[in-house]
């Protein structure tokens, strides 16, 4: 994609006699037609053999290694010669293998392997033609989609999965993800079965779900750490990439990411052109972090462990082992590269082909910086070196069961038991970032000492004075930080006074206006502030909004004077609030307050009743019926507004009826109630007329 896009630039600005050839053989055409505005177009296409397709719905019953197990079963049965099985992965491959033997296949079929980690002879084996009288069954990554041919394969059984690294802009990190294959990618394994004869293909999903394939693989720019790409376009004089003409354009997220990494390594200044330091790691050729390894490991006088460490994590693990006996300590391979007879630990391989690669690796670099002999421990310094690469990726411990906080804020664990489990201080060089935690692959001890010496313009110096949701309380402390990870900290015995008014303030927020003390007379006060303001009873000013939602967003301009003291929940208790919510009003609108929204209301018995203003939109008397005689309207409050809503109850305190229109009440509906008590309750007191009646809080009048 870039050396396209240079060229193209080089063309329109440089050199318009340069003549550009693209060949492809999986490329779809038409975009890059478009993009060299329509030029000539040869087509070779390459002799193949009719293949025949035969699709197998997904079934629900069955995995897919199961499913997959049973079609090459009856694909065998069916059809002659080898069969090449496309599946994502490794471990995927290992269960259909696994499967396939318990279904005890003839004795003339052989299941091999093929992916990038196998051992090379079994991969040279994998590709080998079979012996007369075998069959092989190659179980295959998508390795085998397009490079290579496997002579005698007749037969395709595709999954119709694949496995890629998709690179997370906002983690720095890359993660393996499966996906559906897109149809250009399966007509390329299906391809596989027709190279040197007519064959069949075998696909596990259905003809209809075929169409809803995407046409296309993505293209790696779209999903591709960019830190290469933006160096080489910094070495280039490009500050903006949107002005190149590309095929396909590289993501902004991505760009920006990897551009803030070439920042924190000094490769690009703060406008985004390159450095002198970063011209150096371009004319390296490695990633822009292990070029800055490489380079600074001079001054810590360990550039040929640097140049181990460059080459073993440009290659493939020089190590193999099942999921339990995997060691994740880089050193571990830094002496393996020093010395082939170094001890490796139970259940561990060497890859043989690898390590002679990384060797090679080494050399080239130690070559090209003159790499003087190492002055410094090795086994203490590798992950110094990393730091370097991977500042990101410092990480602190967040407990003794493998978890880790890494510098950019993501959070990483062993997948495994480790010894590196119970460092303080790890750099984490390879990860898979495909989960919450991003599980360690590759990691090195660091030592705090390295990092304050190493990082010292990095750590930032700062008082933390928070709200710490876990302890319900503010934590004030002084932190010596790197990133997301605390070197140091320590608590701060003479804090703002201010500040943490404030961290309360937002713990205050957080908890909701239900953690201050309210009391049931504050309660019904503030809805009798409410009745006013939702009735526009008039006053001096407007009446404040004193609902809980608008106190809450509010808390700033009415409750930080009362926080002070106040640094835990359990300190909320002693708050004021009456005091702080009363002095919302103005001193008339307390005295209209008190007259318009009374506490109590006088009943014609001479009891004073407390008015509820919480029972719901109306407030509410409960009173007992003897109580009010004699009254013939129904008291209203707010300046006339509200009528009250009126409980009358039974001698023994049970509503008999609630009413808002007494007068209607005392002629109509009165004497059905008077029957009905006066049998119940004959002792008290039950005039024929409730107008003229004498009230009484007794149970009859003296």
């Amino acid at each position: 994609d870039l050396g396209l896009a240079l060229s193209l630039e080089a063309q329109s600005h440089l050199r318009e006699d340069l003549r550009l050839l693209v060949m492809s053989a999986t490329l779809d055409s038409e975009p890059l037609a478009r993009l060299l505005a329509e030029p000539p177009r040869l087509v070779a296409k390459g002799r193949s053999y009719a293949v025949r397709t035969q699709y197998w719905p997904r079934r629900a019953d069955l995995t897919v290694e199961q499913q997959t197990a049973q079609v090459i079963t009856r694909a065998l049965a069916a059809d002659e010669g080898d069969l090449l099985c496309f599946l994502p992965g490794a471990a995927e491959i290992r269960r259909v293998a696994k499967s396939l033997d318990e279904r005890a296949l003839s004795d003339h079929v052989r299941i091999m392997p093929l992916y990038g980690e196998l051992d090379p002879g079994a991969q040279d084996a994998a590709l080998a033609p079979a012996a007369d009288g075998i069959r092989k069954v190659v179980l295959a990554t998508s390795i085998a989609e397009t490079s290579l041919t496997i002579e005698g394969v007749r037969i395709v059984v595709d999954s119709g999965l694949s496995r890629h690294a998709e690179f997370d802009p906002v983690s720095g990190m890359s993660r393996l993800a499966t996906t559906r294959v897109s149809q250009a990618s399966a007509d390329q394994r299906r391809g596989r079965a027709g190279r040197l004869a007519p064959g069949v293909c075998h696909r596990l999903w259905s003809e209809g779900a075929h169409a809803s394939l995407a046409a296309h693989t993505d293209p790696e720019i779209v999903r591709a750490d960019l830190a290469p790409l933006a160096l080489e376009l910094a070495l280039w004089g490009s500050d903006d990439a949107a002005e190149l003409a590309w095929l396909d354009p590289p993501p902004a997220a991505h760009l920006d990411q990897a551009r803030d990494l070439l920042r924190e390594l000094e490769a690009i200044d703060a406008q985004g052109r390159i450095t002198a330091h970063g011209r150096e790691i371009a004319a390296l050729g490695a990633h822009p972090r292990l070029g800055h390894m490489l380079l600074g490991a001079g001054a810590l006088g360990a550039s040929r462990l640097a140049c181990d460490l460059a080459a073993i994590l440009e290659e493939r693990d020089l190590l193999r082992g099942s999921a339990g006996a995997r060691d994740a300590d880089v050193r571990l391979r830094c002496a393996l590269l020093a010395n082939s007879a170094a001890p490796m630990p139970a259940g561990l391989a060497v890859d043989g082909a690898a390590l002679a690669r990384a060797r090679r690796q080494a050399g080239t670099w130690r070559r090209a910086l003159g790499a003087p002999a190492d002055t410094v421990d090795r086994d203490r310094c590798a992950g110094m070196l990393l730091a370097l690469a991977y500042p990101d990726r410092i990480a602190r411990a967040r407990d003794e069961r493998g978890r880790f906080l890494l510098a950019n804020g993501r959070g990483a664990r062993f997948a495994e038991p480790q010894a590196l489990a119970g460092e303080t201080y790890l750099v984490a060089a390879s990860l898979d970032g495909a989960e919450r935690e991003a599980r360690i692959h590759l990691a090195a001890p660091v030592q705090h000492e390295q990092l304050q010496s190493a990082f010292a313009q990095r750590i930032e110096d700062r008082a933390e004075i928070v709200w710490d949701s876990r302890r319900q309380a503010v934590r004030a402390r002084r932190e010596r930080r790197l990133g997301a990870i605390v070197l140091e900290s320590s608590e701060i015995a003479d804090a703002d006074p201010t500040r943490l008014a404030e961290a309360m303030l937002a713990g205050l927020a957080e908890l909701g206006i239900g953690a201050l003390p309210w009391t049931q007379e504050l309660r019904q006060w503030q809805a009798r502030v409410a009745l006013l303001r939702r009735v526009a009873v008039a006053a001096p000013a407007p009446w404040p909004d004193l609902a809980d939602a608008t106190l809450a967003s509010t808390l700033e301009e009415w409750a930080s004077p009362w926080l002070q003291g106040c640094s835990r929940r359990e300190h909320l208790a002693r708050v004021d609030l009456t005091n702080a919510l009363r002095g919302r009003l103005t001193h008339a609108q307390t005295v209209i307050l008190n007259r318009e929204a009374p506490t109590h209301l006088e009943v014609p018995s001479g009891s004073r009743i407390a008015i509820d203003y919480l029972d719901g939109e109306v407030p509410s008397v409960s009173v007992r019926l003897q109580e009010m005689f004699g009254l013939t309207s129904t008291p209203r409050i707010a300046a006339g507004r509200v009528a009250l809503l009126i409980k009358l109850l039974s001698p023994a305190g049970r509503p008999v009826q609630v009413t808002s229109d007494l007068d209607s009440f005392w002629q109509r509906g009165y004497h059905e109630v008077r029957k009905d008590l006066k049998g119940r309750y004959p002792k008290h007191y039950w005039p024929e007329d409730p107008h003229t009646a004498e009230p009484t809080r007794r149970v009859r009048p003296r």
